[in-house]
C-alpha cells in the first residue's frame, strides 16, 4: 500500500513540477510578444523581462540535472530550447526596428544643424557598453 501512494505522490510531483515549468515558460512567451497580454490584447516585447524567465528556467535545469524524470527533462528541454530560439528571433526583430528607427531619425537631423562636437562620451553610452559586457547571449 505504501508504494502505491509513493508513485501516486510522484505522479502528482510530475504534474506540479510540469505545470510550473509551463507556467514560466508562457509567462516569458508572454514578454517575448508570442502572447497577448491579457489587459490590452495586443504582443508587446519586453527582452528584459523575457530573459529573466528563460534564465530561471535554465537555473533550475542546471539545479536539477540528474534529479528529473525522463518527461520532466523532456518539457524542461523542450520549453528552453524554444524559448531560447523565440528570444533570439525577438532580439533580432527588435534590432531592426530600433536600426530603422534610427535611420529615420537620422534622415530628420540630416537638415538640422550639426550638435557640437565633445571629448566626452555621452551618458548612455558607458551603460550600452556596460550591458553588452555582462549580456547572456543565446545565439551564435
Amino acid at each position: 500500500m505504501a508504494e502505491v501512494q509513493t508513485t501516486t505522490q510522484s505522479g502528482e510531483m510530475t504534474q506540479r513540477f510540469i505545470e510550473f515549468v509551463m507556467m514560466q515558460a508562457q509567462n516569458a512567451a508572454l514578454f517575448l510578444g508570442q502572447i497577448p497580454n491579457p489587459q490590452t490584447g495586443k504582443a508587446e516585447v519586453n527582452l528584459e523581462v523575457a530573459r529573466m524567465f528563460i534564465d530561471q528556467l535554465a537555473m533550475i535545469e542546471e539545479k536539477t540535472r540528474g534529479n528529473l524524470s525522463k518527461d520532466e527533462t523532456t518539457v524542461l528541454r523542450n520549453a528552453l530550447s524554444s524559448l531560447q530560439m523565440a528570444f533570439v528571433e525577438a532580439s533580432q526583430n527588435a534590432g531592426r526596428d530600433v536600426a530603422s528607427t534610427e535611420s529615420t531619425a537620422a534622415g530628420s537631423r540630416a537638415t538640422e544643424q550639426p550638435a557640437p562636437a565633445t571629448d566626452q562620451a555621452a551618458p548612455g553610452d558607458s551603460e550600452a557598453e556596460s550591458r553588452k559586457k555582462f549580456t547572456k547571449s543565446y545565439g551564435a
